[in-house]
């Protein structure tokens, strides 16, 4: 028998799209902070290399280039908000896409120093980024499935042919 739901969305699980919106939100993150990353070392003065993105000791507060690089990891944050909105669209995924990408941050930079991330700086900075990235992307994603239907005098004059 079918089930019958009043559903506003269309909730059945297309793995193609998943995929592709995931591989989508890694490459388009990992660009604005390569990006972002190449404007503060260009501040910094310093040599731009992918230490900066993986290497886990490079966050720290006690000079210019480390407050930089986690300046550029919270303006990421704020952007992939903004993808996560441009992409994904549902705020019951925001959570879900932004943990992915940095579960994935936190697997190619425990491969890229060949041993575990075990600085606590390193998990404050994506903690405290996972969750910006996911509140702001809920918040823009929510405002924009509340926004009103436009439902005006002309639309009700359109005939429709059965």
């Amino acid at each position: 028998m079918k089930k019958l739901t009043g559903t506003f969305r269309n909730t059945q699980w297309d793995p193609y799209l998943l995929v592709s919106q995931i591989v989508a939100m890694q490459a388009l993150l990992y660009v604005s902070l390569g990006t972002i990353m190449y404007v503060m070392d260009f501040f910094a003065l310093a040599n731009h290399t992918l230490d900066h993105i993986f290497e886990y000791h490079e966050i720290h507060v006690t000079d210019l280039g480390g407050r930089l690089v986690i300046v550029a990891f919270i303006l990421n944050s704020l952007v992939g908000a903004g993808l996560l909105w441009f992409v994904v669209r549902r705020t019951k995924l925001c959570l879900d896409f932004s943990f992915t990408f940095h579960f994935t941050h936190l697997v190619i930079c425990w491969w890229y120093n060949e041993a575990f991330p075990s600085t606590i700086g390193w998990w404050m900075l994506n903690a405290v980024c996972t969750a910006l990235m996911c509140v702001c992307s809920e918040f823009l994603c929510l405002k924009t499935e509340l926004k009103e239907i436009p439902v005006g005098y002309t639309a009700l004059n359109n005939k429709v042919d059965l």
